[in-house]
């Protein structure tokens, strides 16, 4: 993650995001915003939804009254995208393709985008003035206090993740997590995701990419997770993470919460069942059922020696 953070810090020195936000301008009057808009979205996908709140800020009198409608939309685009070069790493740390993930989360943030302001325009709703209840910190102006900041910021991701490892070594030891992983395997096993990683699915849902990632990374090593649930998970969790504490961050610039949180996570789970059977289709994998024998082998004595 250090040297995606310095890059990014360089191309926000250089003004280099105003130059790449300029052909979002279209596609921000495809979802019904304003094209200035647009280097709200690339602030945050370069670098995280915070910077983009604050370029929001600063854009959002110029861009006239804004609907809550149109603030909603606005949040479901910098929730499935942000962060992307940092979270990108993370996710090929994973194993898992950086620019497949990145190009899921870009089209997964404008298709859900898409239906919904297609769906709050049809039906009219959401129509009220949005109103900022929130202004995020403005960034250090020195390079010190921001690497500062980044150090800091570092060291509380290492210690969430330590603790997460050791909760999942307390549920383990409890058995906690096969009970978890029993009452989650019908859910996702229709998203394609076995019960292994369950567990870590869910704690990446609700607390982080960075964190999930940080344990799919821990779980795959010790090889625990396969690797096409280790796809299935990473794609989920690339769509739809924070759920709660991003969510809520984005409300506080007046999106409503309950719009962007159904549109993200109905979305997430149909496109991520759709790529899970897609792949299996694609890969000729037939899904076996949990109480179906196991298929006979076809390997000889012979082959079991040269392997």
């Amino acid at each position: 993650m250090v040297p995606i953070i310095v890059v990014v810090k360089i191309l926000q020195e250089l003004g280099a995001i105003e130059y790449l936000a300029a052909p979002l301008g279209p596609v921000m009057a495809l979802v019904g915003l304003p094209p200035s808009l647009g280097l709200a979205w690339a602030t945050a996908m370069l670098s995280n939804i915070y910077a983009g709140l604050v370029v929001f800020q600063a854009l959002a009198a110029g861009a006239g009254p804004l609907s809550v409608a149109q603030v909603t939309v606005l949040a479901v685009l910098m929730l499935f995208a942000h962060s992307l070069l940092v979270e990108g790493q993370v996710t090929k740390k994973c194993g898992v393709s950086f620019l497949g993930q990145n190009g899921l989360r870009i089209l997964g943030a404008l298709g859900c985008a898409w239906l919904t302001h297609l769906t709050l325009d049809a039906g009219g709703l959401l129509p009220q003035p949005a109103v900022m209840l929130w202004l995020p910190p403005r960034p250090e102006a020195t390079l010190a206090g921001w690497a500062f900041g980044e150090v800091r910021n570092l060291g509380s991701i290492f210690l969430v993740i330590l603790a997460l490892m050791g909760l999942m070594r307390l549920l383990n030891a409890l058995g906690l997590t096969r009970l978890l992983e029993w009452l989650l395997t019908p859910f996702l096993r229709l998203m394609g995701i076995g019960p292994a990683a369950a567990t870590v699915t869910v704690i990446g849902m609700t607390m982080g990419l960075t964190y999930g990632g940080g344990l799919i990374i821990h779980e795959t090593r010790a090889g625990h997770i396969s690797g096409r649930d280790v796809f299935a998970a990473v794609s989920l969790m690339s769509l739809s993470h924070a759920l709660i504490e991003d969510t809520l961050l984005l409300s506080l610039i007046g999106a409503s919460p309950w719009g962007t949180l159904g549109a993200r996570l109905l979305f997430s789970l149909v496109v991520v069942a759709a790529l899970s059977r897609w792949g299996r289709v694609a890969s000729g994998v037939t899904p076996v059922r949990a109480d179906s024998p196991p298929a006979p082998s076809s390997r000889t004595p012979a082959d079991s020696r040269r392997s």
